[in-house]
């Protein structure tokens, strides 16, 4: 089949579009639940540093390397590869299932959140603090469906207007509203007071203190996977996002300085997800609140709202509108990628490619809503998840194998096949500068692959037989 011709091939119209398009991408769901959990769990500052360490190396490596090769070779993820080494068609193809996965059930969870909004929305917020509200309605065979046809809908729609009229349009309002509602809550949740004299500004120094109480070097290692594991996820390097969005960056745009950016935006959003979530979660729940995944968001964050009295329900709608926004420039991004292959590698037309993808999505989230009733079942997994679902099977095939196996074949291509100079000529074909270059040749030929070699058998349960 014909490639998409490239002369005609969409562009962002500036690099502050491609920045917010990007960043809001990055910015998704587990900004907001899965980091404040893991900065809690692995001695608040201790978990702050060395995540930024590792965003400014082991980020910025990945982050670079695939929006310079999706620039240099104008193709998505499905044929961006092969277009830089032929040998390595095989990649494209993991990094276009890895988005194909993940979108069915990130739309199911964007459909609850859209759930969650319009029940506080609606004033009905107290309900949703019942210990039996969230697990009662995903369980339902109906509603949990509907939702997520809702929220699959507004991605698809963004997505059939294109890069510039969608993508980028969207971004542009949702990425500054996004921002300035994250600082809102953040600063409102310092001023909490809640039971038995616990404040948010206490919480706020359990997130922002280093502990290292008890810990060893063991502690710490545990400590350098999970925040590697979380910026892993947290940037959308590994699952084709960013070398789609690179293949949309103009020729005469600053490449580093629009990476930089978004390597800025993502850690500011990230920590103050943590601002707004653990103090609040501290003040009226201790730190028995700071349960990982949907618990936080779902069952903990309704109970902090029902403790605010009338207030909470207004806060309620207001974080979860937020929450909502970040699920839907994530999900946006996610389809984009998907997309973006069908119509690189087989001529397909955007309008083609949106319908095709959005009824294999439908179709599949239908099947991982019905593992929470007419298909239940129970699975351990070999991460050390207990009893998981169709979701969870999903999950930990997408991000826990085949992100970083794409990941680290992305480093073996850059690094020794194709070389380092490859993406370093591309990032600065302008005369840009290109900083932190001696540390990207190291981190993308050697430590790089090691430390996620590391995280993927980490995945597969290997670390847990040996430290048994």
């Amino acid at each position: 089949m014909e490639k998409t011709n490239l002369s005609k091939r969409n562009s962002f119209s500036s690099s502050l579009g491609f920045v917010l398009a990007a960043a809001g991408s990055a910015v998704g769901l587990g900004n907001i639940w899965r980091f404040p959990y893991l900065a809690a769990k692995n001695g608040g500052g201790i978990f702050l540093v060395i995540y930024l360490v590792l965003a400014l190396t082991f980020g910025f490596t990945l982050l670079v390397s695939e929006v310079a090769m999706g620039r240099k070779t104008k193709q998505g993820c499905l044929t961006a590869y092969g277009e830089l080494h032929k040998k390595s068609k095989w990649i494209g193809v993991f990094a276009e299932i890895v988005p194909f996965m993940i979108l069915p059930y990130y739309c199911l969870i964007g459909g609850w959140v859209l759930k969650y909004f319009t029940v506080f929305a609606t004033g009905n917020g107290t309900a949703a603090a019942n210990d039996e509200y969230f697990g009662s309605f995903i369980t339902a065979p109906v509603s949990p469906i509907i939702f997520d046809v809702i929220f699959l809908a507004a991605t698809a729609i963004v997505i059939a207007l294109g890069v510039n009229k969608g993508i980028e349009s969207i971004s542009k309002v949702l990425m500054p509203l996004l921002l300035l509602a994250i600082i809102g809550i953040s600063i409102f949740s310092l001023t909490l007071k809640g039971n038995d004299g616990r404040t948010g500004l206490d919480g706020f120094k359990i997130f922002v203190v280093p502990n290292l109480d008890g810990m060893g070097a063991k502690d710490i290692f545990n400590v350098v996977l999970d925040a590697t594991g979380q910026l892993f996820y947290s940037i959308s390097v590994a699952m084709g996002i960013m070398v789609t969005y690179g293949s949309y960056f103009k020729d005469d745009e600053n490449l580093m300085k629009s990476v930089n950016r978004i390597e800025i935006f993502d850690t500011l959003v990230a920590f103050l997800a943590g601002v707004m979530i653990i103090p609040a979660v501290y003040a009226f729940l201790g730190t028995d609140g700071m349960t990982a995944g949907p618990g936080l968001m779902f069952i903990a964050l309704p109970k902090v709202f029902e403790a605010m009295g009338p207030a909470g329900t207004w806060i309620g709608a207001a974080f979860f509108i937020m929450v909502l926004f970040a699920a839907l420039t994530s999900s946006i991004s996610i389809l984009e990628a998907v997309v973006s292959g069908f119509m690189d590698k087989f001529g397909w037309s955007r309008k083609k490619a949106v319908t095709f993808e959005t009824a294999a999505a439908l179709a599949l989230g239908i099947l991982i809503c019905l593992g929470y009733n007419k298909l239940y079942f129970e699975v351990d997994l070999p991460n050390g998840s207990k009893n998981g679902q169709i979701l969870d099977i999903f999950d930990y095939i997408s991000n826990n194998i085949l992100m970083p196996v794409v990941a680290i074949s992305t480093c073996i291509l850059i690094g020794w096949i194709v070389k380092p100079k490859t993406i370093i000529d591309e990032a600065t074909k302008n005369g840009e500068r290109f900083g932190r270059k001696g540390m990207y040749i190291v981190m993308v030929k050697f430590i790089e692959p090691v430390l996620l070699f590391v995280l993927l058998l980490g995945s597969l349960g290997v670390w847990d037989k040996l430290l048994k």
